[in-house]
């Protein structure tokens, strides 16, 4: 009995060979042979791919998978930063209490060189901070 149903597996193998290789590219299991990114501009449709190939579209103002409403834009808090991030952090603090030349700290006698530095920086992140707000208005 045995026997008959392994004599009958062998010859049907061959007739599901046949039927498989009969499956559309579509929905084999091979990869694509092509995958091309397009980036798009305002008011353009996505490209249909040809034959093998799969066409990923993104647009070209907002190239970033997360959603900008779920994006976090403001300043990473100090326990989530690097530990490169918090030591420069540190010895920027420690240098500004200690008055060392280039400072601004009204402490020692280099203290007061760094007070131009200081408004030059202030200066360049309120105009990159309103740049950005510029470009965030639609």
């Amino acid at each position: 009995m045995i026997r008959l149903a392994l004599v009958v597996t062998l010859l049907a193998s061959p007739a599901l060979a046949v039927a498989q290789t009969a499956v559309p590219a579509a929905e084999s299991s091979t990869p694509p042979q092509r995958i091309r990114s397009v980036q798009l501009t305002a008011g353009q449709q996505c490209p249909k791919g040809a034959g093998d190939e799969i066409v990923v579209c993104s647009p070209a103002e907002d190239p970033y998978r997360i959603p900008k409403s779920l994006r976090d834009s403001g300043p990473i808090p100090m326990q989530n930063q690097s530990w490169v991030n918090r030591v420069a952090d540190i010895d920027q603090t420690n240098r500004v209490a200690g008055g060392i030349p280039n400072t601004c700290s009204p402490v020692g006698n280099g203290g007061q060189t760094g007070c131009s530095v200081l408004a030059a920086k202030q200066w360049a992140a309120e105009k990159r901070a309103q740049r950005q707000a510029d470009s965030s208005i639609p």
